[in-house]
């Protein structure tokens, strides 16, 4: 399952509180790539279930987030373990999300 962070507070939250690899989503709902590629993502979330947690940010709705971030294009996904980022990935391009998340589990 994919949780939705909506806020700065919830995010930083989350990298404090999990070790593991998160992989955060910034999309847009207007975003034509990113509706392509929700499909491949929520797969990734069932096939790394308890393993990788994934969480989607709508950066319409948390924008302080995705500029803190430095989000300037939609999908972004970028990849945190130990509350550190350890990659990032910036279009819609499965296979590359695929051997990331992969490469970082």
């Amino acid at each position: 399952m994919v949780q939705t962070i909506t806020s700065v507070e919830e995010f930083d939250q989350l990298l404090k509180d999990t070790p593991h690899l998160i992989v955060v989503d910034f999309f847009a709902v207007w975003c034509g790539p990113c509706r392509m590629i929700a499909p491949a993502v929520e797969a990734l979330a069932k096939e790394y279930e308890g393993a990788v947690t994934f969480v989607k940010v709508d950066v319409d709705q948390a924008t302080e987030l995705a500029q803190r971030c430095g989000v300037a294009a939609m999908p972004t996904f970028l990849f945190y373990k130990g509350g550190k980022k350890v990659d990032d990935l910036t279009g819609a391009n499965e296979k590359v999300l695929r051997e990331k998340v992969a490469r970082h589990k």
